[in-house]
């Protein structure tokens, strides 16, 4: 386990390197030629630990700390009375607290034998037992602070998981809120409108049956196109109130996490330029194309890949979905209804809809005004 923190090294990362180095620059003044190689070895494998919550130097992270331990627990025990154990087990503190558990393993075990050589080459075994005892003492703590991060940490996660339970009952109140005025909106306003619709269309006939002037007819015909256009954007307010308006390329995601679970085959999205709010006709007329595509896959090419890229350019945005079935599939002999239904849909919005086989699967690309 290692915390990701990206920036630059903060204070207590110079702390925690001083504990590792500063033991180091105290042994110079007695370092033989050995020692000077040790030390060398300790200080240069020691700045990593500046940014030990990067990811990029956490690779390589308990290779380094394993090598400073060592070197470190070799200069203390053929050093005497220097401050080099500091380093051994600041260093192995480090690792019990961020690192996994091969490395802690290992840590550990280098402490011991350190010990246990500098016991034996200044025949000082009396002094042995208590400093095994540090190193089970560095240890505990190490864990019982690994432990109390990771129980803060899954507390943080239990309150973001209740905030997020939270905003999603709110939510879910204001949708049906919505929807009982969307149902009490439909009912009256679009019914009633309807009525007047086909009333002012009947009334017309008549008039045009009785032969009223031009003017009157004129008047009444009016009178419906104001109707049917109330009705229409009645309609789109009921709808608008009905369902949360979700961005196209999170509904094109979720189908397309759909499909490879459905299939386990592979199913990527990539977004091209900067994405915005589209027209509900555009957005539905894409999501549809998704929808009759990947049908298509199901039925036409089980398990095969798809590719779907979707490009916000300036003034229009375009769909490409392909299949990668491994051959070129045949020619369609006729394009069935889903097809023929998606090319219709783009037609309305003045958009541009191809279709048909390419080097390994099939395709199709639409590009509409948007």
């Amino acid at each position: 386990m290692i915390a990701t923190r990206p920036g630059l090294p903060q204070a207590q990362d110079w702390v925690r390197w001083g504990f590792v180095a500063v033991p180091m620059f105290a042994a110079m003044p007695r370092a033989n030629t050995l020692s000077w190689i040790l030390i060398g070895i300790t200080l240069a494998l020691s700045l990593p630990l500046l940014w030990i919550f990067d990811t990029g130097a956490s690779r390589f992270l308990p290779v380094f700390s394993i090598t400073v331990i060592t070197a470190a627990g070799t200069l203390w025990a053929i050093v005497p009375n220097s401050w080099a154990s500091v380093t051994m087990f600041s260093t192995t503190f480090f690792v019990v607290l961020w690192q996994p558990k091969l490395p802690i393993i290992l840590a550990v075990g280098i402490d011991l034998a350190a010990i246990s050589f500098w016991a034996g080459y200044h025949h000082a075994w009396e002094g042995a037992l208590p400093t095994y005892a540090i190193v089970a003492v560095i240890v505990l703590l190490g864990l019982n602070r690994r432990t109390r991060l990771a129980r803060i940490e899954q507390t943080e996660l239990a309150l973001a998981r209740a905030q997020t339970a939270t905003e999603e009952h709110a939510r879910a109140a204001a949708l049906a809120e919505r929807t009982r005025i969307a149902r009490e909106l439909h009912d009256v306003l679009a019914h009633s409108l309807a009525g007047l619709s086909l009333n002012l269309q009947g009334a017309r006939l008549m008039l045009v049956r009785d032969g009223a002037s031009p003017d009157a007819v004129a008047q009444i015909e009016r009178a419906q196109k104001l109707a049917s256009d109330g009705l229409a954007e009645a309609r789109k307010a009921v709808a608008a109130l009905r369902e949360d308006a979700v961005p196209v390329e999170r509904t094109i995601a979720d189908l397309l996490a759909a499909y490879r679970l459905d299939s386990g085959a592979r199913a990527d999205l990539t977004i091209e330029g900067e994405p915005r709010e589209l027209d509900p006709a555009v957005g539905t007329a894409l999501v549809r194309a998704v929808q009759e595509a990947l049908a298509n896959t199901r039925k036409h090419a089980a398990q095969a890949e798809v590719d779907v890229t979707l490009d916000y350019g300036s003034g229009r945005v375009a769909l490409t979905v392909a299949d990668r079935q491994g051959r070129r599939p045949p020619d369609a002999p006729a394009a069935g209804y889903g097809l023929r239904g998606m090319s219709e849909r783009v037609a309305l919005l003045d958009g541009r809809f191809e279709s048909g086989p390419g080097e390994d699967g099939w395709r199709i690309h639409l590009t509409v005004p948007a």
